[in-house]
């Protein structure tokens, strides 16, 4: 968003950026002399109304963009997208290619279009998508042109070193709280290789985290040995429960979310259920420990029985 809100006022157009709900705290140097609006605040209102037109990055949901949604069906946009499509794209054109790692990657095309390079601060804007998407180029989505196009950001002054200690080098004493209260909370199927964390809906109050320090939580039961499946199940209230899903590897959690009214990519989804915590916890993992146990038979090599 960053990326393209620069470059096209450098075209002159009054580009304002305007996000479903508030970003993390942890991207505030990315944002750094370009104003974002949350839909949440009031004050986004008046940009969202005098629009002209809208560009949707990084999803083709509308449900996902709160009331943004029926304001750009009304004036019309772009989609530009790499999430696996869920239907018919609800506004028109619409860039949407799955292949690409990143959203980050369809603007740096787009950009490239000019015939100039990024300058530093699209190029930052830039970075951050790709190696938060791509897991700093460690999924499986990272792929050598994510590699050339990384290059490319450096040689616009690109700082790795900095770019890592802005995104994860630095954590707030919330977050460590919160990762210490999560952790208490790990729990794994005695039948299944699923793994899960769940907080509460009181839990970041609680523990002086902002929303942004939930980044990255999920990873820690994905990362125990032996798991296929990772969860984190985060209780919005005490009747809605944000789930992310992360594959380790042969399981779909993208089909997995689908079914569940959510979707994402086949390694990384997500999707609020109308559960109470603890209800959602065993829907989830019922549903999830099947496709977890098949993902853990081995191979036969072709030519051999079973």
């Amino acid at each position: 968003m960053v990326a393209l809100a620069s470059r096209l006022c450098d075209h002159g157009v009054d580009a304002t950026i305007v996000t479903p709900s508030p970003h993390p705290g942890s991207l505030d140097f990315v944002c750094a002399g370009h104003p974002v609006f949350s839909a949440t605040d009031p004050a986004s209102a008046d940009p969202i109304q005098a629009a002209e037109a809208i560009a949707v990055l990084d999803t083709a949901e509308p449900h996902r963009l709160g009331p943004m949604a029926d304001h750009a069906r009304r004036s019309g946009g772009v989609l530009i997208d790499h999430h696996p499509p869920v239907g018919e794209p609800f506004l028109e054109p619409a860039v949407l290619d799955p292949a690409a790692c990143a959203t980050g990657e369809l603007i740096y095309d787009l950009l490239s279009l000019d015939g100039r390079p990024p300058n530093r601060h699209e190029a930052e804007g830039l970075y951050v998508a790709i190696t938060t998407d791509t897991g700093s180029f460690q999924f499986s989505n990272a792929s050598p042109r994510s590699h050339e196009i990384a290059a490319s950001l450096f040689r616009a002054g690109v700082d790795p070193e900095r770019m890592y200690r802005d995104l994860y080098g630095q954590y707030t004493r919330g977050r460590l709280s919160l990762l210490q209260y999560a952790l208490s909370r790990l729990e794994v199927d005695p039948l299944a290789p699923v793994a899960w964390v769940s907080i509460d809906h009181l839990a970041l109050h609680q523990s002086g985290a902002r929303s942004g320090d939930l980044e990255g939580l999920v990873e820690y039961p994905r990362r125990l040995k032996g798991i296929e499946v990772g969860l984190f199940f985060r209780g919005l209230s005490p009747t809605r429960t944000k789930v992310s899903l992360r594959s380790n590897g042969k399981a779909d959690v993208s089909e997995i979310a689908q079914g569940l009214g959510g979707g994402g990519h086949a390694k990384a989804s997500g999707v609020v259920l109308d559960l109470p915590l603890d209800e959602a916890v065993a829907a989830v993992v019922e549903v999830v420990g099947p496709a977890a146990l098949a993902a853990a038979v081995p191979e036969t090599p072709e030519g051999e029985d079973g």
